[in-house]
């Protein structure tokens, strides 16, 4: 298969190559392996190859609706039976996954061929990808940005035309910063839509969920149809769809009522460039035959970010205690990142009902927004309030960094958290990412498009919310917009 020919083509236009045997599975994951080998050094997104398992893969019978087409999986949750699963750390190197996840599995029957697992920083935390295990992820449109977090190996792999799509998952904003970061179309689902089995009930309080990130709308809602609905002992399943989730790209979505803002959720400045991408596809969306709205919903943007870091802060320490019982020994000084280090230490000296009162509000926020979505179809917001950072933006400097060398010989987790230290973290991490968390909070579906390039060539990602349980609608709208304003032949340089 030509160069050219391969990074045309979207993950269901490769899958109908092979159907019609123009194009032998092996041919295409040759060529996926040709692009990671010569680009990933620069980029750095695939961390464990697993080449010689696809090309044996390459030779069985083809199945599935994706059947033959190049995969790459994040290399944190989707756990892939007898391959490495360091989840971004050092204190799980060698670590083998012992099983399949139950999304690992269903990818399987979707027919995609894994050739590899893509980077992710430690644990999912931060919305970058820069592990001190592994080394960051740049972003393919410029080498000295970020393609986000965390599933910023995806992104970028996908960007790079590694893959047609890549997995991911997304607990703050984590399949959407990315796909932002990158110029791709990425769908976080409704809670509870695709299974956590059978590791997991849950994560982070409900507000994970795994999907994938894609350079077409069509790839999503396909793929969201092979994975999708309960697995055994789920501990609740969103409702099912009206029918395929790929017969809603293209079906109109009628005249709707649409609410747009570039008023950050939780508080911080947005940039030029973010909110220019939003007043345009409200223009976009008007000529489209919506109506459109200036309304920001009714959340408390502070609290949110407050409790938001709260939760991540009891999840962090309570991972850490699974990983320890796995290893069957404490995690070793150097093994965590010490910003890791000090989230596990502030998990153990923040009381359980702060936890239980963070976690609580977090899933009132709902509530507080079931009538704005009675009154409106969908939300309109930036994905990010800033285009891509520059590699270590978010890294601890000056005082931020000694404090944390400090706190790793010290016992001050309690210290800090009577001074403030949860209401510093919360700070620093939503300036990136004000618009994605309050929507894993409430578990509704929500994504981010492609829509708008900076003067130097960035791409910006607008983000659309749906009802709970209403990928439908999202898949409609992002349709029109791909039609209205197709993006697949932009193209990151090199790719």
């Amino acid at each position: 298969m030509a160069f050219r020919e391969y990074g045309d083509h979207d993950a269901t236009g490769l899958a109908e190559l092979v159907r019609t045997k123009a194009v032998h599975p092996r041919e295409l994951v040759d060529e996926a392996i040709t692009r990671i080998e010569r680009d990933n050094p620069r980029l750095n997104a695939v961390i464990h190859p697993m080449f010689e398992s696809a090309r044996r893969e390459a030779e069985t019978p083809v199945r599935g609706p994706f059947g033959g087409v190049p995969f790459l999986i994040k290399d944190l949750l989707t756990a892939w039976k007898g391959e490495p699963q360091c989840s971004g750390s050092r204190a799980l190197t060698g670590w083998i996954s012992p099983h399949d996840s139950e999304v690992a599995a269903r990818y399987r029957h979707s027919g995609v061929i894994v050739v590899g697992k893509t980077n992710t920083p430690e644990l999912g935390v931060v919305p970058v990808t820069e592990p001190a295990a592994f080394g960051p992820t740049r972003n393919p449109w410029d080498t000295n940005r970020t393609p986000g977090g965390s599933s910023g190996g995806s992104g970028a792999a996908v960007a790079a035309g590694f893959v047609p799509m890549a997995g991911g998952g997304d607990g703050g904003g984590s399949i959407r910063i990315p796909s932002s970061c990158c110029g791709l179309f990425g769908l976080k689902p409704t809670r509870g839509r695709v299974p956590m089995g059978p590791d997991l009930g849950e994560a982070w309080q409900g507000c994970v969920v795994e999907h994938v990130l894609t350079r077409s709308v069509r790839d999503s809602a396909a793929m969201l149809d092979a994975i999708h609905g309960p697995d055994d002992g789920a501990p609740y399943y969103a409702p099912a769809p009206a029918r395929r989730f790929l017969e809603e790209v293209l079906a109109a979505p009628g005249r709707l009522k649409i609410a747009y803002t570039t008023r950050a959720i939780i508080p911080a400045d947005v940039h030029a460039e973010c909110a220019a991408a939003t007043d345009r596809t409200v223009a976009i969306l008007r000529e489209l035959g919506h109506d459109l709205v200036e309304a920001h919903p009714p959340i408390d943007g502070e609290q949110l970010g407050t409790d938001f870091v709260t939760m991540i802060i009891g999840e962090v320490a309570a991972e850490v205690a699974e990983i320890e019982a796995r290893l069957g020994r404490a995690v070793r000084r150097g093994e965590l990142e010490r910003e890791t280090a000090m989230l596990n230490r502030l998990g153990h000296a923040v009381p359980a009902v702060d936890f239980a009162l963070a976690s609580r509000r977090l899933h009132a926020i709902g509530r507080q927004t079931a009538e704005f979505f009675r009154t409106f179809d969908l939300l309109l917001t930036p994905t990010l309030a800033q285009p891509p950072l520059l590699i270590g933006s978010l890294a601890p400097k000056g005082a931020d960094a000694a404090l944390l060398a400090i706190a790793e010989r010290l016992p001050i987790a309690k210290l800090l958290r009577r001074a403030g230290g949860v209401e510093r973290i919360a700070a620093k991490a939503w300036g990136f990412t004000p618009f994605t968390a309050a929507w894993n909070a409430t578990g509704q579906p929500a994504c981010s498009v492609p829509m708008h390039w900076t003067v130097e060539g960035l791409p910006i990602g607008v983000q659309l919310v749906g009802r709970y349980g209403d990928e439908a609608t999202l898949f409609r709208v992002a349709g029109q917009l791909e039609r209205a304003q197709p993006w697949r032949d932009r193209r990151a340089p090199g790719a």
